[in-house]
């Protein structure tokens, strides 16, 4: 332990006895490390605090008080070493009084005492000097209040001195506690004194005889002188003529000693001048001291210092000290007034706050300093707010608001704010940022966030600043209770709805601020004026719109672990569930456009699975939307779910089927876009590393529109298939409602869209592959009924198939899973005109009957892999209208023929082989 931390020890006292009010110097090791360490000093028990001067850790100079006991030690306590011990002891004389009652053969003067409290000489008369006990027994204060005393004895007083002295009053005010046998002893007391009293008389004439006896011999020799004297009637009296002696005498040493006695009651008046100036040189030096101390701000040395000269000085009769005291306390009065400013001042940290206003209340400033600084910080803190809105507004933050919001020297409440301790928090809520964020950040999200930190960094200090003057910690850091305290509290309470408005005012100009930039129209038209003006600023994107709720939550959440009551804090969580609301609203609003523009990236590229890249962007595209509406979906503690309101629910489920629209409508636009439209920049690549790509496709190929309507069918299907059953998923996985709505509507389109887009390639293709048959059949005047044997089938034939084979490429080069479909439709329409145009010949020769025979089996047997029920009744229908083979020669004939064809055409029937067209399975 170091050795300002030992115990005080005293080791010396000089006087060592003498009687009350003697003056003492103590002397002794670690006695404190000045007068505010020292916090206690006991002479005999008795406390000489208040009398003592700290000289030096070894020396205290003090005044021994009217102590219980006789002898006693030396304790003095400090705060660095705590309660001491001493070596030595003081002995206290207690000098004899004569008392009012008490006869004495001398004049008694009035006698002067010491009074500790104003150090100086009383006179006081002897009328005070009553004995404090008459009945010589220990006083035990009874605890009866005055005013039940006074109605008990009404006229009556418990005074022995008083001349409506009742006795029954004094025993019970003095000796209510006292036994029988004590008062039995105070009665013997009272006769004692009686006794001494009587027989005081006898023996004072007896001691004082001799001195009556002069004093009449004296008296008696000047009476005979001055009858015996017979001068007076020539010369005056005798006692005239020693009038006039005396007279000369006093003029005579006037005139020899006034100059020497001048300068002695000069000297003697600046002898006392000076012993009263060094006896109370704390009073007329205070004044100057307060003011160095004001200067270096030692605030607790100047109350200490006007603490005690108030209980020495502050009722003084004195001119001189009261003139003194009066300067004190216009210093003290400048001090509150200085001590105001400060508290006042703005910005400024909680620790300087509560300073300043105990400070204040130690000086017991006028009115209520506590409630003036809540106030001040209040109304500073809605400065702040509305400054930060006005400043983002008038344009002082040009280009995107990055001019100095940190580092702004402009003397506004901002750059005052940012140049100040007072913020110093502990970490910021938001993550680093790189130094181009300024310039890329929307100033709504910028003043959202600049917004949050004044609200974060001032409003916590305000709310432990109305905690601290609730509890009365204000005034007393050790809790201890007193007036003051008490009366904070009191003043507290009263207050308490003024500081839930207060509460309320700067939560709704947080919100109110944050609707003006952000939700306008929410805002009454008479507010938008004050908390508005941001209709030129850039329209803020979902994913700006969840940075701003990530902040407000922040907001609330720094603003709740204050235990701020949670219906002061409503008002953010409404602006909360407005800006969930508003940020899902807008997140489809923006997807919307956003799927628009996906029509405009169609490059024409298809995989393996004959789709392009539009279905997956589609999807990539609503699988972020979802995912950033993650947060703002997301119920915090106290928060709703948007989704539960029957108004959010069905514009979000409208807004989410619209999107799936709008993307349908982009494949509609895609398919009608003629050949000039399509960039020719923009080439269908194709992966020849397959095998199971058709190889007359070549890189340079730009998709006609015949292609463009099988790759959009083939998107189509796949969208049907695979992409909105993901997302329907995905709707279910982030909880938002409405999906089977939206996958049916979704549906719906798509295949009402693949049934037109359909529909047109097959009219492209089918028509000219079935208006070719006519022509060739009767091509060359052929007649079905004047025609030579069959040699084999015809070229018209053969051109239809190769037509059918051209359309299958075109189709398998797209997309495998479209080949029976396609090819089913062409061969339908095919086998209809056929039939068609069998059913309307009158009559077949032998010859043609075999003819149409043989090509419309060769027909059928080449396409057999696409044939459906309708296909199949229409070469059935035609083949029965044919006349019948009943010779073997004909059958036989016929077969070699189909023999024949099938072996020449092999190859390019090979497509329509069925292993050649299953779908891949992937």
């Amino acid at each position: 332990m170091s050795r300002s931390r030992q115990p005080p020890l005293v080791t010396g006292i000089s006087p060592k006895e003498g009687a009350a009010w003697t003056k003492v110097t103590i002397r002794g090791e670690n006695l404190g490390t000045g007068s505010t360490d020292l916090i206690a000093l006991s002479i005999c028990g008795h406390n000489c605090l208040l009398t003592a001067e700290w000289m030096s850790a070894s020396k205290i100079v003090c005044r021994v008080g009217p102590a219980k006991d006789d002898k006693g030690e030396i304790i003095v306590t400090t705060k660095s070493g705590g309660l001491g011990t001493s070596t030595v002891s003081f002995k206290l004389i207690r000098p004899e009084r004569i008392g009012i009652l008490d006869q004495s053969a001398v004049w008694v003067d009035e006698m002067n005492y010491y009074d500790m409290r104003t150090d100086r000489n009383k006179g006081i008369s002897p009328l005070s000097l009553r004995p404090s006990n008459p009945l010589g027994i220990d006083i035990d204060k009874g605890k009866f209040p005055q005013k039940d005393m006074e109605l008990t004895f009404p006229g009556m007083s418990g005074d022995f001195t008083s001349e409506n002295f009742s006795a029954t009053w004094y025993l019970i005010e003095n000796h209510a506690g006292s036994s029988f046998e004590q008062l039995k002893f105070a009665s013997s007391n009272l006769k004692k004194q009686a006794t001494k009293k009587n027989e005081g008389s006898l023996a004072y004439v007896k001691g004082g005889l001799s001195t009556f006896f002069e004093a009449q011999d004296a008296l008696a020799a000047i009476h005979q002188r001055l009858e015996s004297d017979g001068t007076e009637r020539v010369e005056g009296s005798m006692t005239q003529r020693l009038e006039n002696i005396l007279n000369r005498a006093s003029d005579t040493a006037d005139t020899l000693f006034q100059e020497v006695l001048g300068r002695k009651d000069k000297a003697d008046s600046t002898r006392n001048a000076l012993n009263v100036l060094q006896r109370f040189k704390f009073l007329f030096n205070l004044p100057l001291n307060i003011e160095r101390n004001i200067q270096k701000g030692d605030y607790d040395v100047v109350i200490n210092d006007y603490e005690k000269a108030k209980s020495l000085f502050g009722n003084t009769e004195v001119p001189v000290f009261k003139k003194v005291y009066a300067e004190v306390e216009t210093r003290i009065t400048a001090l509150r007034s200085l001590l105001l400013e400060k508290l006042l001042q703005t910005p400024s940290t909680l620790h300087d706050q509560k300073r300043y206003i105990r400070y204040l209340s130690d000086l017991h400033a006028p009115g209520d300093p506590a409630w003036q600084c809540i106030y001040a910080q209040h109304k500073w803190i809605l400065q702040l707010m509305q400054s930060c809105r006005d400043e983002f507004i008038s344009g002082q933050r040009e280009g995107i608001g990055a001019s100095g919001l940190e580092g702004d020297t402009r003397p506004s409440a901002l750059s005052r704010l940012g140049h100040t301790a007072s913020l110093k928090r502990g970490g910021s809520l938001r993550t680093p940022r790189p130094s181009t964020w300024r310039f890329e950040t929307p100033q709504q999200v910028q003043f959202v966030e600049k917004l949050s930190d004044v609200v974060i960094g001032q409003l916590p200090n305000f709310w432990k600043l109305w905690i601290s003057y609730v509890n009365g910690s204000l005034f007393s850091e050790t809790g201890e209770k007193s007036g003051q305290v008490e009366k904070s509290k009191k003043n507290a309470r009263q207050r308490q709805n003024d500081f839930k408005k207060m509460i309320e005012e700067m939560t709704h100009r947080l919100v109110k601020l944050v609707r003006g930039a952000l939700l306008p129209s929410t805002l009454p038209q008479g507010e938008l004026n004050l908390y508005g003006g941001w209709e030129n600023k850039t329209e803020l994107t979902g994913n700006w719109l969840t940075q701003i709720i990530h902040t407000v939550r922040a907001c609330h959440e720094a603003l709740s672990a204050l235990e701020i009551p949670n219906d002061l804090l409503q008002v953010i969580q409404d602006l909360l569930l407005d800006l969930r609301v508003h940020t899902l609203m807008v997140t489809l609003l923006h997807t919307t456009e956003d799927v628009k523009r996906l029509a405009e990236k169609e490059d024409w590229v298809v995989d393996n699975e004959g789709i392009t890249s539009l279905p997956a962007q589609f999807e990539q595209c609503m699988i972020q939307m979802l995912q950033s509406l993650k947060e703002p979906l997301e119920i915090k503690a106290g928060e709703i779910n948007v989704l539960q309101l029957d108004q959010v629910q069905d514009q979000a489920t409208e807004l989410s089927v619209g999107i799936m629209k709008v993307f349908i409508n982009c494949l509609e636009q895609l398919s009608n876009k003629t050949d000039r439209d399509v960039d020719t920049s923009l080439n269908m690549s194709v992966d020849l590393s397959s095998p199971d790509r058709f190889p007359g496709v070549q890189e340079g190929f730009s998709p006609t529109s015949e292609q463009r309507l099988l790759i959009i069918l083939s998107n189509c299907q796949y969208l049907e298939r695979h992409t909105f059953l993901n997302l329907a998923d995905h709707f279910e996985k982030h909880n938002l409602t409405g999906t089977e709505k939206i996958t049916r509507v979704s549906v719906d389109a798509v295949r009402e869209l693949d049934r037109q887009l359909f529909d047109a390639y097959i009219e492209q293709r089918a028509d000219p592959i079935a208006g070719s048959l006519e022509p060739g059949i009767y091509a060359g005047y052929f007649d079905w009924r004047d025609c030579q044997t069959p040699t084999g089938v015809r070229n018209y034939l053969k051109e239809a198939l190769v037509n059918i084979i051209t359309v299958h490429a075109e189709v398998f080069t797209v997309s495998k899973d479209l080949v029976p479909r396609v090819l089913s439709r062409i061969v339908e329409a095919v086998a209809d005109e056929m039939c068609r145009l069998m059913q309307c010949v009158s009559s077949f020769s032998k010859n043609g009957a075999l003819q149409a025979r043989l090509e419309l089996c060769a027909l059928r047997d080449a396409i057999a892999a696409f044939l459906n029920t309708e296909s199949n009744a229409s070469f059935k229908l035609a083949l029965e209208g044919l006349p019948q083979l009943h010779s073997g020669a004909d059958k036989k004939l016929l077969e070699e023929l189909l023999n024949k064809f099938k072996s020449s055409m092999q190859l390019q029937l090979t497509c329509f082989q069925p292993s050649c067209v299953q779908p891949v399975k992937r």
